[in-house]
């Protein structure tokens, strides 16, 4: 008699594993150029479909080894790269902005782990491919005094609902960034960053194996992994590139002006520190 698969095992025994994904495109394995990110370019729709096909290597790992339910979120630019019709007939998807969680929307309490794919390294970060905290309107932001990236933002949200962060993918600076940021997860480094715009980049069947043996290792010890779960209240501070963008911000109730470029904001909870992060952004959008 074959033996039951992972995922077939689950499903006999009654036992759920939920798994969501949020999915950005700056860390996905061939991408070193803006030109490869943005919709406006020539080469967009070629990586679009390399962004596409690095999830579904993903997806189709979280299968293999348990899950029972994957979820993508589409968590770059306007949040409408993924392919539905390339995609992995089991992942569910969520695409399209704005959403209200944004690159975190749809998360709750009821998933097992979260995956961080194609991520990168915070603002500031050297030799880390388009570094950046949300906008490149944000030059630092940080919670209750740390320094955080995407990775650390978002992994704090999941972590409001008592969900951790089990595996993480990018060049070697986004790993870094979020093991100074998250408690434990497996990183997956998928392309080696020399620079901003310059990486060394490994054959797809390279990257798919290193991320099966993540999603593995991932799978297999996912209830050690622990939520990474901030301590309430929250103060969350944001410097902006230009002292106009800080204006607006500045605009909201209780957001206090720190100096030309800083505001700062003290939140009961980190769902509302994260609300607020998302208003400054979206406000320091309409200024130049």
């Amino acid at each position: 008699m074959k033996p039951l698969s992972n995922d077939a095992r689950a499903e006999r025994e009654g036992f759920e594993m939920r798994i969501f994904i949020s999915a950005d495109m700056e860390g996905i394995s061939g991408v070193v150029s803006s030109s490869h990110v943005e919709p406006e370019t020539k080469e967009y729709e070629r990586f679009r479909r390399l962004m596409t096909k690095e999830v579904n290597a993903v997806v189709e790992a979280a299968y293999e080894f348990g899950a029972t339910e994957v979820v993508v979120n589409d968590s770059h630019n306007n949040m409408d790269n993924i392919l539905i019709e390339e995609l992995h007939p089991r992942a569910v998807l969520i695409s399209g902005s704005p959403k209200p969680w944004s690159m975190m929307q749809g998360i709750d309490e009821n998933y097992d782990a979260v995956f961080f794919i194609g991520y990168h390294a915070r603002a500031g970060s050297a030799e880390a491919i388009m570094d950046h905290t949300y906008t490149g309107r944000v030059f630092c932001a940080k919670i209750n005094g740390k320094i955080m990236s995407e990775a650390g933002l978002n992994g704090r949200l999941a972590g409001s609902f008592r969900v951790p962060v089990a595996l993480i993918s990018g060049d070697q600076n986004t790993i870094r960034c979020a093991k100074e940021e998250l408690n434990d997860f497996v990183g997956v480094v998928v392309k080696e960053a020399y620079g901003r715009y310059s990486a060394k980049l490994f054959p797809f069947d390279v990257v798919k194996e290193r991320l099966r043996n993540g999603v593995k290792q991932a799978m297999e010890n996912i209830k050690s992994f622990k939520p990474t779960v901030e301590k309430e209240p929250v103060e969350l501070e944001i410097s902006f590139i230009r002292s106009a963008m800080t204006e607006m911000a500045s605009l909201i109730p209780n957001v206090i002006k720190k100096d030309a470029r800083t505001i700062v904001y003290k939140a009961s909870t980190y769902v509302e520190a994260y609300k607020v992060f998302r208003i400054c952004t979206a406000l320091s959008a309409t200024v130049s």
